[in-house]
């Protein structure tokens, strides 16, 4: 068994620690938060130690610490546990800023470890489905395609929305650009060169929940983008992400080839049907992974490819390619020209079966 270690016990730790219990392979040995008394509730809840940062990295038990943190403290906390000779495992972005995730990824490489990163809903069974029908020449070759994500703004259900509108790490494209550039290079590989537009249309936002609603956040980012993304392979897709919009009729994403048009579903799930010109549907229940929330799958992953001394899926270098990507949007909107991608990542293996 792999020793988890969890820093973070924030909303998004709900569905690891659950997920952790239920994956193949994974034991959770204990928790950390920089709120001592939020570990100590979640430590009671799920029964293992409640410690701080330091504490919690010196356990030699631990093998992978999954840092849960605000993307502030990504870099930050993932170097400590880099320091401490621990595999890391981050929610998106990799970092707060594209510098401090190259530091981070070399540091990893120095040491000889291992960085793992969400989203790993691309392993799910709907955009698994969907890579299959791609891959088997359903659609033909892959020329172009699109992506949407735009909603009116998180500070309608989170009770703490400073982070998704502060500077830098927010903005509807760093929180919510990774799925879908995620599932888009799962199902293109790298991206090349890309070219974008952005604006600001509020410069506060108001809290609609929890103990601090009706109080003001100040937006400190773009909130609006449309973007290009011209990929290794020649497809070439347009990108839409956006806390401003009250509602649309597009698609999450469609990829579109010389043979056919494919519709996926939402890459924030892992469930879903693709569809296809032709008014046929595939059903994601078909695959592994299929139903379900399955977060902390790509930690699974990890922890097996660690094992076996293979890939794991939702890669560092992966991630790294993604900040890269939104990085270069960010600046493209700024320059007003198009903006070259250096990095490189592999096209994620497929996921053909359940891990054991």
């Amino acid at each position: 068994m792999t020793g988890v270690g969890i820093v973070g016990c924030g909303v998004i730790s709900g569905i690891y620690l659950d997920n952790v219990a239920r994956l193949p392979g994974l034991d959770l040995r204990a928790v950390a938060d920089a709120k001592p008394s939020v570990a100590k509730a979640v430590g009671k809840a799920r029964q293992v130690p409640a410690l701080s940062v330091d504490d919690l990295l010196a356990r030699e038990d631990i093998d992978i610490v999954v840092n849960l943190t605000i993307p502030a403290a990504h870099a930050p906390v993932g170097r400590k546990v880099l320091e401490a000779g621990k595999h890391l495992y981050l929610e998106k972005p990799l970092s707060a800023t594209l510098a401090e995730a190259q530091d981070l990824t070399q540091m990893a490489a120095d040491r000889g470890l291992r960085i793992g990163c969400a989203p790993d809903t691309f392993m799910g069974g709907g955009h698994q489905t969907a890579r299959a029908a791609l891959d088997s020449g359903r659609i033909g070759r892959a020329i172009g395609g699109s992506a949407t994500m735009m909603v009116a703004g998180h500070e309608r259900w989170h009770p703490s929305p400073d982070f998704y509108y502060s500077d830098p790490g927010g903005g509807a494209l760093m929180d919510m650009g990774p799925y879908y550039l995620t599932a888009l290079i799962n199902l293109l590989g790298p991206v090349r060169e890309v070219a974008s537009l952005a604006t600001r249309p509020r410069t506060e936002r108001r809290i609609a929940t929890g103990d601090r609603a009706g109080e003001s956040v100040s937006v400190e980012v773009d909130t609006h983008l449309l973007g290009l993304l011209a990929f290794e392979q020649g497809a070439l897709v347009q990108m839409a992400m956006s806390f401003d919009v009250q509602a649309h009729w597009h698609s999450p994403l469609e990829i579109y080839g010389t043979d056919g048009s494919m519709r996926l579903p939402d890459p924030n799930r892992f469930d879903g049907e693709v569809g296809f010109g032709d008014g046929s549907v595939m059903a994601a229940s078909d695959r592994a992974y299929g139903a379900d929330n399955w977060r902390g799958i790509g930690l699974a992953d990890m922890a097996e490819a660690i094992g076996k001394d293979r890939d794991h899926r939702a890669s560092g270098a992966l991630a790294l390619h993604v900040l890269e990507v939104i990085d270069a949007l960010h600046r493209a909107a700024e320059a007003r020209r198009t903006i070259p991608i250096t990095s490189d990542c592999i096209r994620p293996q497929i996921l053909e079966r359940e891990l054991t």
